[in-house]
């Protein structure tokens, strides 16, 4: 395993990816099915990841509000991305539980935590897009804008210009939230939005729906138009973004 760009003393390049804390947000598992099947595809980029990066993927954070077909709560009523910072093992279990691994991940020496990407998905506005954190240190918030536009300019339909960075008080007990101010400033910490219905490939263009035919075409060995693109992108990018 290559130990560049690692934090001193690490062996170990870990990438963390939820999805579904919203149980409605059902276009976040087409995304997470698309970064999975990359991954274990015979892909000469997913051969290069796998032998240099460790993926901890956890695809569904509320199973029991997906199987009620709720929208945004768990089955005792918690909105569980308002619970990361001290969620109970009782009322909040799988939140618990993602958090107590990836805590012990950022206190291994031997770990590096690159990235913590939770996947939702959104009603109104079009495109993917993502939110960042906000810090003090001007040259980590121009770092933490490096990876959106990576992917803004290979996927067309990921949106920089919807992509926003924020610590609103509201949103302080989100994963996204919680994990940037926890994990240290190698790591890399975003929520993944994805439209429900279209996404727009330049200014002027009209909307493209997303739909089967759109999302899984495949010509000349690319993948058309759909969220799975921007899933090759994370993955790609993990390892050839040059922070």
């Amino acid at each position: 395993m290559l130990t560049a760009n690692l934090r001193p003393g690490a062996d170990k390049k870990v990438m963390f990816l939820t999805a579904r804390v919203h149980p409605g947000e059902s276009p976040a598992s087409f995304v997470c099915q698309g970064v999975i099947d990359f991954l274990v595809s015979q892909n000469p980029v997913a051969r290069v990841l796998r032998d240099h990066v460790v993926f901890k993927i956890v695809p569904m954070l509320n199973p029991d509000g997906v199987y009620l077909g709720n929208y945004r709560c768990s089955l005792m009523g918690f909105d569980l991305n308002r619970h990361w910072q001290d969620p109970s093992p009782w009322a909040h279990p799988t939140l618990h539980a993602v958090k107590q691994l990836i805590v012990g991940m950022n206190d291994d020496p031997r770990v590096s935590l690159e990235f913590y990407i939770d996947v939702h998905a959104h009603s109104t506005m079009m495109n993917g897009f993502m939110y960042g954190n906000v810090f003090e240190e001007e040259e980590r918030v121009h770092r933490q804008a490096v990876f959106p536009r990576l992917v803004c300019h290979n996927a067309p339909d990921f949106s920089f210009s919807n992509t926003s960075f924020n610590r609103d008080v509201v949103k302080a007990g989100t994963g996204r939230r919680f994990l940037g101010g926890l994990l240290d400033d190698t790591s890399y910490c975003y929520t993944l939005e994805v439209s429900f219905y279209s996404y727009m490939a330049g200014v002027n263009s009209v909307p493209v729906p997303y739909t089967e035919e759109t999302c899984i075409l495949l010509h000349n060995g690319q993948t058309l138009n759909c969220p799975l693109t921007w899933a090759y992108c994370i993955c790609d990018r993990i390892m050839l973004a040059p922070f």
